[in-house]
């Protein structure tokens, strides 16, 4: 797997695809190694797609913390130098919404348009749900509640009634969550990215976004909540608000946020 020095640390990433320069910014505790990703998308299908594991996360450097939200910044506009870009479209779900607005905000000259799925702009406009809570939880019980979170319709009313398919889902989540929390400075990392991710708050300062915006929103979101997102769409001036029928998983639940994305890119030069 590539890599480049950014910001003084190892940025791992993947590269595929040709088209115009895009940037997809994963959330927190995003893993290259697991999959669905991107990669396989439409995306890499239509665009020169990088997508790279951030600071302290996947098989990139773990420095020690604290992480910062400007380093998250810093890191994705250093990379985008890295790959021989001017600038490029910035894709930035969940965690990495936040990031993706801080680069917007901080390095404009870097961003052709802004996608933000599954995420909140912090502050007055509110903030995604405090997941570093449920880091003392055992797995299953971690796993379960982080699904109860990310989606509405995962109530334990229909875990009673879907027992099997509830813990199938339960145990999968648990399988991610667990896979590589084995690896040397994994636990750090994470709770340094967690605790970065507490502090974000774009809210007043997103009237500063002259990058054409796409907010991307699941109906059944509660990690990030609908409300929330509407606020921050409404606080960038060039920007449009698509719901879509899932959860704060969606971009992997079917490919219409693939599509979404890519023809809102497509659009702008």
């Amino acid at each position: 797997m590539p890599s480049a020095e950014i910001n003084g640390i190892q940025i791992n990433f993947e590269r595929t695809g040709s088209g115009a320069a895009m940037l997809f910014i994963g959330g927190t505790g995003w893993d290259m190694r697991q999959h669905p990703n991107p990669l396989g998308s439409i995306l890499a299908r239509q665009f020169d797609l990088v997508l790279y594991d951030q600071r302290g996360m996947g098989q990139s450097g773990k420095p020690q913390g604290p992480y910062s939200m400007a380093q998250y910044a810093q890191d994705a506009a250093q990379l985008i130098d890295a790959m021989g870009w001017t600038r490029a479209h910035a894709v930035g779900y969940s965690f990495g919404g936040m990031v993706a607005q801080e680069l917007a905000i901080r390095f404009p000259e870097k961003t052709t348009s802004l996608v933000l799925a599954a995420t909140t702009p912090g502050g007055q406009g509110g903030s995604s749900y405090p997941i570093q809570d449920l880091l003392q939880l055992q797995p299953l019980e971690r796993a379960r509640r982080g699904l109860e979170i990310a989606d509405t319709r995962f109530t334990p009313q229909w875990q009673a009634s879907n027992a099997e398919a509830a813990e199938r889902r339960i145990a999968e989540r648990a399988r991610r969550q667990t896979e590589y929390a084995h690896e040397t400075g994994v636990t750090d990392a994470l709770k340094a990215q967690l605790l970065a991710r507490s502090t974000h708050d774009a809210y007043v300062r997103l009237d500063r976004i002259s990058t054409p915006t796409l907010v991307l929103a699941g109906i059944y979101d509660g990690q990030a909540p609908l409300a929330a997102q509407h606020r921050m769409a409404e606080r960038i001036p060039n920007c449009s608000l698509v719901e879509v029928a899932g959860s704060h998983n969606f971009i992997h639940e079917s490919t219409d946020a693939y599509q979404h994305i890519a023809d809102f890119c497509s659009r702008i030069s």
